[in-house]
């Protein structure tokens, strides 16, 4: 007799049955340890920036290639999907500084970058846009305008950029009446007005509110007439930049002794290193003038005048040395072109 055997069955695939659930289930998972990071591009004065080319790169077991987006109408950019991990983002945009922000995205994590402040870059609008030298440096001055130590003390004669464009005769101007009716400016002159009322300088002037108001308008005239004739007038006739030129790099015995030497040297419009004509003869100047408004007794003589000069050139040295070395840390509004840390 025939013996019949059973045919074989078809072999199970058991590995195909025990991994179809297992994808969905880890296409979830993955899905869950994804984040997103978002922000907002705009420029210095807060303006949203429309169009910015926005990179999105990440490193370590993250890497992938590069993903761009495009800030929209709003200034906001996203970025959907991203695997935790250490991120860089990188923004350009056309006449803009490249901005480049980093961080760390965690699993599932929706990530609110800062705002990112586009700063209008000085060569690419030199050369890329064709502005001037005056454009550059009205962009510059609006930002020293807001230069205060500590937030109040205005810090307007400053350059953090070392190769910012020279001031207009019109900026020059402008920045020493702005500088001499700052409500800073006057609450110094009645602090120093009070201090020789109470010590009684200037014996002429008397006291009580007609002696203190007599100390307040010399003091006062003291430092327009100073700032004026110093910072403005000479300036624009003999093209010398008024402000002192940060230099932030280097060892501190070259730093030291650019602060010493910028007490009697300055730039010239033509961006060289020359004397300060415009700072010494305002300093003689504003002595001489001084003696039409000081009590007869107390007037300055011409020795007495070049005295107060030569004080006036140490002072100035001190001042350039706590510039270079402590006021910039004090100053949270800086200027765009020299934001760099020394």
């Amino acid at each position: 007799m025939w013996s019949q055997q059973a045919a074989p069955l078809p072999a199970t695939n058991t590995a195909g049955l025990s991994s179809a659930p297992e994808g969905p289930a880890a296409a979830a998972q993955q899905a869950l340890q994804l984040g997103s990071i978002h922000g907002a591009v705009v420029d210095r004065d807060g303006t949203v920036c429309e169009g910015a080319h926005v990179s999105l790169t990440q490193a370590g077991p993250a890497a992938s290639a590069a993903r761009v987006a495009i800030s929209g109408s709003d200034g906001r950019f996203v970025f959907g999907d991203v695997p935790a991990g250490r991120f860089t983002i990188t923004i350009f945009s056309e006449g803009f500084a490249t901005q480049i922000i980093t961080g760390t995205l965690h699993q599932g994590e929706s990530y609110e970058a800062p705002p990112v402040k586009l700063l209008v870059n000085a060569a690419q609008s030199e050369v890329r846009v064709s502005a001037s030298q005056q454009e550059i440096a009205q962009e510059l001055f609006k930002e020293e305008e807001e230069q205060r130590v500590l937030g109040v003390i205005p810090n307007f004669y400053v350059a953090y950029a070392p190769d910012a464009p020279p001031l207009t005769s019109r900026q020059k101007f402008h920045l020493a009446w702005r500088s001499s009716i700052d409500p800073i400016t006057l609450l110094a002159t009645g602090f120093f007005a009070g201090m020789e009322q109470a010590e009684n300088s200037f014996s002429g002037y008397g006291q009580g509110a007609q002696g203190y108001a007599k100390r307040f308008a010399a003091n006062y005239a003291d430092n327009f007439i100073g700032t004026m004739i110093g910072a403005a007038i000479l300036p624009s006739l003999l093209k010398q930049d008024p402000r002192y030129f940060y230099k932030g790099t280097g060892s501190t015995r070259s730093r030291f002794f650019y602060a010493i030497a910028n007490s009697v040297i300055c730039k010239g419009d033509n961006g060289h290193w020359q004397p300060n004509y415009s700072g010494l003869t305002a300093s003689l100047a504003s002595g001489g003038i001084s003696n039409l408004y000081y009590p007869a007794a107390n007037r300055n003589g011409v020795s007495l005048t070049f005295e107060n000069t030569s004080i006036g050139i140490a002072s100035s040295a001190v001042e350039n040395l706590f510039q270079e070395f402590v006021v910039r840390k004090l100053t949270p509004k800086l200027t765009n072109f020299g934001s760099s840390k020394p």
